[in-house]
């Protein structure tokens, strides 16, 4: 009998996270028994990989440091080699509950790019200054693309499915904020049929954060040029399924 996440890959980018690693990728695998969890090391000087692969992860070493967009792309196209369906992706700082992981996955079924979005009713995530105002932005901007409302469009907890999958092979942007601003422009622009489930965020783990309140200022203003650089490119054509076998 099929298991609820048969054909389903989680993938985790990793950029010296040994500290939290190991627990995030137990969690998810102990509640979920069977899922399988890559953990793309994106160039870590410390022993994430060794601590992701001592938890059971599959483990992929990138030779340097790509950014979580090439990481993704990684995973992306693993999934598609491996005959995986649905790609998950899940931060390995602890911040991505995997309570949430049944919803997005369950969208899947009627969308093919979920998003799980932090200011959509559930929990009390809060961002303020700057980046609330570039959030707001780019969400408004980007649910007229996609034709839906979308309210959190640079969350990294989403959900890919086949065609996504397939998309974002190819195509996953690697630049800053194009992991997540780009992508929902490509899939819009791909006609791919984009969605959001509410979920609760963690603090996390442990690690560094990626931003600070200096750098909020500057988070606003390559969001917008990550938007405007994505809006310029020509629309990506989705590769034809007979193309991929």
């Amino acid at each position: 009998m099929p298991r609820p996440f048969d054909g389903t890959l989680i993938v985790m980018p990793a950029l010296n996270e040994e500290e939290a690693v190991g627990n995030v990728v137990r969690e998810v695998l102990s509640a979920y028994p069977g899922i399988a969890c890559l953990v793309v090391d994106d160039g870590s000087m410390d022993a994430t990989g060794a601590e992701a692969a001592a938890a059971g992860a599959i483990v992929a070493t990138l030779p340097f440091n790509l950014g979580v967009g090439g990481a993704m792309r990684v995973g992306f196209k693993y999934a598609l080699e491996h005959g995986y369906r649905n790609v998950v992706q899940v931060d390995s700082d602890g911040q991505h509950d995997p309570v949430g992981l049944p919803a997005l996955i369950e969208q899947l079924n009627s969308s093919d790019l979920v998003l799980g979005a932090r200011f959509a009713g559930t929990g009390d995530y809060e961002v303020r200054g700057p980046r609330k105002w570039a959030m707001l932005m780019l969400s408004g901007i980007l649910s007229r693309l996609a034709r839906t409302r979308l309210t959190d469009t640079t969350s990294g907890f989403r959900a890919s499915g086949p065609r996504a999958v397939r998309l974002f092979a190819a195509h996953y942007p690697a630049e800053y904020l194009g992991d997540t601003v780009e992508s929902l422009v490509i899939a819009s622009r791909a006609s791919l049929r984009v969605s959001q489930v509410a979920v609760a965020m963690r603090p996390r783990a442990g690690g560094r954060p990626s931003h600070n309140p200096f750098k909020a200022a500057i988070y606003l203003g390559r969001a917008v040029m990550a938007l405007f650089i994505a809006l310029l490119r020509p629309p990506v054509i989705l590769p034809s399924e007979a193309s991929t076998r």
